[in-house]
């Protein structure tokens, strides 16, 4: 129970002079809150907390407030697993077309999946417009399960992120098993998968289906170097679990679960030999190690995750093995080989054959899209990235109708109170009906009220009619500027990291504690300001603007100088630490293009920022220099540890 709930608790309980246990209260004295919107949040509160009884004497005396249907949200919300379906539909029917009305249908499609209500299901569904939750989408899949149509493939293609997992994954796959839909190979498979994610709890769900003791499963995670000292036994479960021990040993050591993998090869069938080697290959190349291209090549022909089928690319691509790559490429499912990560590449592996043409038709299918990819995908064929020309000015008339939108009123009320949850929903419900000019509008609304990460994320929705100046804005530029040139930073590369790390909401703070603009760690902030001399120093002023701006931009400094200069490494060091942006680069047998040890950085997230931070920078570097820029060249080359950049000189790959 949040602190802010409780006090509000007390509160009501003191002045109302009732008992002291929540929902005992039968009234609510009227200065028990400053106004409706502070009655609203304890409202909201009590409903998040399913505390039915306060959230309806909350919303009794909000009769008047001005968004009523979140008011009659948040008390249907409160008691949610009690509530009828008479009065989930007559809310529902009463609010029709707007975004809590949506958000309600998600909330009693999962009662009803969870209590296997498909005729009701199956109505309201195909009416869930936002629809993108994970849970429903199995439930769907169950549902038509559960009316006798074969869907083992469709469950196989939805199954593939175990983290995502939940009751309505969790029932599908144990439903499938039961009617022989999932058979026995494609438990294993779940298995293999949750191994590999960690999924702890959905391996001891498989388990149960594969009647294996809990005592192994849990061994497997925790300690499976014990589980097959002597091998694995005869049996397919033994030899099963061996394979996937192999892949948490590997977690450790890789060459430590090559050496048992081939010391009991000769127990193994032909598909169990290519799986123990793709769970070896994975964990090998998660850690750069140059043997986990060996692996792959005899992983050949296993059933390979999501995950695998691109770091296999991936280790092709960091050894600099073309063919492979183009291999890797051509074995992944279509939904991953044509997102623009390996378009770009499958032209690179292309054009390393000769086939420029060809290749040149891969890169112009994502030259005009405005991302990391894009950009390289211009610059291989022969252009360099710029500013798009300048749309039409948003005017007073244009936005006028655009500011009275009702669904943009309550997204600004919501934002005004800090329910950014709430006042995204609205904002994005409306998006759904916009033009493309519509939407610059609205982005202009948003940098009226000073929502710049509303802006941002508007307008990079538009395609065709694109604005560059709410796409990258500049706020702070004064200090920025000052900042930036007494450490002779780039600023522009400095704009594209406070673009990935805040969208420039002033008072942004990630769960892991990082505040502001910059997005500084505590112990971070703390280091610095020692470092720079900065006497009296407190926590609280790394919420300032300017210190904030001083901060990041001197620790970025730093982390620059110690990487040898490379904005490649430096925002991955940012992001990660220093520290393993260093070891990432320790594990490179050669010099490598900075947009390949971008790509091959083994965590997602860091691996995504990267790119997005010289993405952003290349672009407001065109815009503040006014001239094109060449993302390459500031990906520039990163080279092993003692090479220095000038001693590295790339293979020409054409002809490799």
């Amino acid at each position: 129970m949040s602190v802010k709930y409780q006090i509000a608790q007390i509160t009501l309980v003191i002045l109302a002079g009732l008992s002291a246990f929540p929902g005992s209260c039968s009234a609510i004295d009227k200065r028990s809150f400053i106004n409706d919107d502070d009655r609203f949040m304890a409202l909201r509160d009590a409903a998040y907390h399913d505390d039915a009884a306060n959230a309806e004497l909350h919303a009794s005396a909000l009769a008047s407030y001005d968004i009523p249907s979140y008011v009659d949200y948040y008390r249907i919300r409160a008691h949610l697993l009690k509530a009828s379906n008479t009065e989930i539909v007559e809310f529902i029917n009463k609010y029709e077309g707007s975004a809590i009305a949506d958000r309600m249908r998600n909330d009693w499609l999962s009662l009803l999946g969870k209590r296997g209500n498909w005729d009701i299901f199956d109505q309201q569904y195909p009416l869930f417009v936002v629809a993108d939750d994970n849970q429903l989408r199995c439930y769907a899949v169950l549902s038509k399960a559960v009316k006798g149509q074969k869907v083992n493939i469709e469950a196989q293609n939805l199954l593939n992120a175990p983290r995502d997992y939940g009751d309505g994954c969790y029932t599908l796959v144990t439903y499938l098993t039961a009617i022989g839909q999932f058979t026995q190979s494609d438990l294993w498979t779940q298995m293999r998968m949750a191994a590999e994610n960690g999924a702890q709890p959905l391996a001891q769900r498989i388990g149960k289906l594969l009647e294996l003791p809990e005592k192994k499963i849990t061994l497997l995670f925790d300690k499976p170097e014990k589980l097959f000292k002597q091998g694995p036994e005869s049996n397919q479960s033994s030899r099963e679990l061996f394979v996937i021990a192999l892949g948490r040993i590997a977690k450790s050591d890789p060459s430590d679960a090559a050496a048992l993998l081939s010391r009991f090869s000769n127990r193994l069938n032909e598909e169990q030999l290519s799986n123990a080697w793709a769970q070896i290959a994975l964990q090998s190349a998660l850690k750069l190690e140059p043997d986990a291209l060996a692996y792959w090549v005899r992983a050949d022909g296993a059933t390979f995750s999501y995950e695998a089928y691109q770091w296999r690319a991936r280790t092709a691509l960091r050894e600099g093995d073309w063919k492979l790559l183009k291999n890797a490429i051509n074995a992944m499912p279509a939904n991953l080989k044509n997102i623009p990560t390996w378009i770009y590449w499958m032209g690179r592996a292309l054009k390393a054959e000769g086939k420029n043409d060809e290749a040149r038709k891969m890169f112009a299918g994502i030259a005009d899209q405005i991302h990391f990819y894009g950009q390289l995908s211009l610059e291989e064929n022969g252009q360099k990235i710029g500013v798009p020309i300048a749309t039409r000015p948003v005017s007073a008339e244009e936005l006028a109708p655009i500011e009275k939108n009702p669904n943009m009123q309550r997204a600004l009320k919501f934002y005004s109170m800090n329910l950014r949850t709430e006042g995204n929903r609205e904002w994005n419900w409306e998006l759904r009906k916009f033009s493309e000019r519509q939407h610059l509008i609205a982005a202009e609304l948003a940098r009226k009220n000073n929502l710049l990460d509303r802006m941002v994320n508007t307008s990079d929705r538009t395609k065709s009619e694109v604005d560059f100046n709410q796409r990258f804005p500049t706020p702070f530029n004064e200090s920025m500027y000052k900042t930036t040139q007494t450490l002779g930073l780039d600023m522009a590369w400095v704009y594209g990291l406070i673009r990935q790390e805040s969208r420039f909401i002033m008072t942004a703070k990630s769960q892991v504690g990082a505040s502001g603009l910059m997005q500084i760690m505590p112990a971070t902030a703390r280091y610095v300001a020692k470092k720079m001399g900065l006497d009296n120093f407190v926590p609280t002023q790394v919420n300032d603007i300017d210190t904030n701006i001083v901060l990041g931009t001197n620790y970025l400094n730093m982390v620059l100088t110690d990487l040898g200069g490379s904005q490649a490494l430096a925002s991955a060091a940012y992001n990660a630490g220093p520290g393993r942006p260093r070891a990432w680069r320790a594990k490179l047998t050669r010099p490598v293009e900075g947009a390949i040890f971008a790509e091959t950085i083994p965590f997602n997230e860091t691996r995504g920022y990267v790119k997005n931070v010289l993405s952003n920078a290349t672009y407001y570097a065109a815009l503040f220099e006014r001239k094109p820029q060449s993302l390459k060249a500031r990906l520039g080359i990163v080279v092993p540890k003692g090479m220095s950049a000038s001693d590295a000189e790339l293979p020409d790959e054409s002809k490799q």
